[in-house]
């Protein structure tokens, strides 16, 4: 009896959860709607149900029916700025979202420098200040969640439950440019903005553009036929890449090379330290390097030591005096190590680093303060100079994870295109760094980025961008740089119609990637 009456229960509870409409996961309550603008409700209800939405600014209601799986497509036409307002969805159980406004919409997307939080790791200039000050009820921050897709979802994944009024606690994660952006607009415009998060950093652009499109860019004819030719399944995809991925380790396997840890190589070259090794003495390089670095140390050393080496990307093996003292992995993990006992001496101690680099950028990294070596007492000795270094091997290109937030396409189907039905004022955008040493196919790769978001959306949007800001050694003659072709290929973005570069080359700082001001 009792299981019966247990299973009733459950039935009818069910029966309950499948009554109410299942708003998509960017519509909730506290969210701002893009002014006189159309905006289509993708809605999941009871089969077969009458499906109605009520708005406060008006009271009119719009209906539709569920087909056969219980999806209706309903569209609202929003109001000029104000609120806020309630939205009611009735299919025979009736659901409310309250307090939303109704004003200007930015999608804000990119990279680090676009994902860099007021707080968190970013600690954008005077932080504490700005965190304390930032109480914007009329600002509603949207932060989606980074996952990624070979094929375009139906809905976003959110890192919190929907829209978030502006304050300390809610803005201290959150993109410090689309947060600075809403409340300059704000301030000027005098309505309700709402600023979507929609980042992940160290990622291309060709991650964040549409299969199509990304097809008529030449380099990335071996993406787009696999996800053309496995009809995006993801399983068939992950066995063509452990294949591809065995074949690539095959050929790079191999002892390292034989040398002395403890002593100084006195042939090897000089290498600055802390650099990527790509904007030093190692463009588009991959692979293994050793690095090396003597340094002139008190009895007080002896006891022990602290050793930091900033941040090494991507992964290290560390030894001191020919002792292995730690291994690291990560490229952006801070590499803080302990040196026991009785391995270090008074005079001239060898520090060696192993560095290996799959991808991207490559080397021991960060600022020069964060490089050092430092006794139980407290003398600290920085390690910021020219180390030396040997190439070991280099890798061939390393076959990409298709499940990648890198990968062709993954992030524009997880985490860009859901949005589509939610209408925006325009786009920022501000991304670059994952696709310096490809200036020329960065060119034609924006322009295929922002085509196919306009057409996503079907309006011609406003698109802003910020142009990479100063990074690396001042030199206003760069006849070799990597980063300046890129800032050059971005400009070329400017040829498309209603959109704008925000310059950033007198912001930035030669030592951080990401410049706080």
């Amino acid at each position: 009896m009792k299981k019966a009456l247990f299973t009733g229960i459950t039935f009818l509870v069910a029966l309950a959860v499948q009554a109410k409409v299942q708003l998509p996961n960017y519509i909730s309550s506290h969210m701002v709607l893009q002014q006189q603008a159309t905006l289509t409700l993708r809605l999941q209800a009871r089969a077969g149900s009458t499906v109605s939405v009520t708005p406060s600014w008006n009271q009119q209601t719009v209906q539709g029916t569920a087909d056969a799986n219980g999806r209706c497509t309903l569209q609202l036409t929003t109001p000029k700025a104000g609120g806020p307002y309630a939205v009611t969805f009735d299919d025979g159980e009736r659901t409310t979202i309250t307090d939303v406004l109704v004003g200007e919409v930015w999608l804000c997307s990119g990279q680090s420098n676009m994902e860099m939080p007021v707080s968190g790791w970013g600690k954008v200039m005077n932080y504490e200040q700005e965190l304390v000050q930032a109480h914007h009820p009329d600002i509603r921050l949207l932060q989606v969640k980074r996952i990624t897709s070979n094929t375009p979802k139906d809905d976003v994944e959110l890192t919190a439950a929907g829209w978030q009024e502006c304050h300390t606690g809610s803005v201290a994660e959150f993109s410090s440019i689309a947060y600075f952006y809403a409340r300059e607009l704000n301030r000027a415009l005098r309505v309700p903005v709402g600023v979507l998060d929609c980042s992940w950093g160290g990622t291309p652009a060709e991650a964040w553009t549409e299969l199509e499109a990304l097809s008529a860019v030449a380099g990335f004819e071996p993406q787009v036929k696999a996800l053309r030719e496995h009809r995006h399944d993801s399983n068939a995809m992950e066995q063509e890449y452990r294949r591809q991925f065995a074949a690539w380790q095959a050929t790079q396997a191999r002892p390292d090379m034989e040398f002395d840890k403890a002593t100084l190589q006195p042939d090897w070259a000089p290498m600055p330290v802390p650099a990527a090794w790509e904007t030093t003495v190692l463009p588009n390089f991959d692979g293994v390097v050793w690095l090396q670095y003597a340094v002139e140390l008190d009895a007080s050393f002896a006891d022990g030591a602290r050793l930091s080496l900033g941040m090494i990307d991507d992964d290290d093996v560390t030894f001191v005096n020919g002792h292995e003292v730690a291994r690291g992995s990560g490229w952006d993990q801070p590499r803080l190590y302990t040196v026991g006992s009785g391995v270090l001496h008074a005079g001239k101690n060898v520090i060696t680093v192993r560095v290996q680099d799959t991808a991207g950028n490559g080397g021991i990294h960060g600022t020069p303060g964060s490089v050092f070596i430092e006794s139980q007492t407290g003398q600290r000795i920085s390690l910021a100079d020219n180390w030396q270094y040997k190439v070991d091997r280099s890798y061939e290109a390393r076959p990409e994870n298709i499940h990648s937030q890198n990968y062709p396409t993954n992030l524009y189907n997880a985490m860009l295109s859901p949005l589509a039905s939610l209408p925006v004022k325009g786009f920022l955008w501000y991304q670059g760094c994952a696709n310096v040493g490809r200036a020329a196919q960065y060119n034609p790769l924006m322009k295929a980025l922002v085509t196919s978001w306009r057409r996503l959306w079907g309006a011609d949007l406003p698109f802003y961008f910020v142009q990479l800001a100063g990074y690396q050694a001042p030199s206003d003659y760069q006849p070799g740089s990597e980063w300046a072709a890129l800032r050059q290929a971005q400009v070329t973005t400017l040829e498309l119609p209603n959109t704008g570069m925000a310059v950033a080359i007198d912001l930035g700082n030669p030592i951080d990637i990401h410049p706080k001001n």
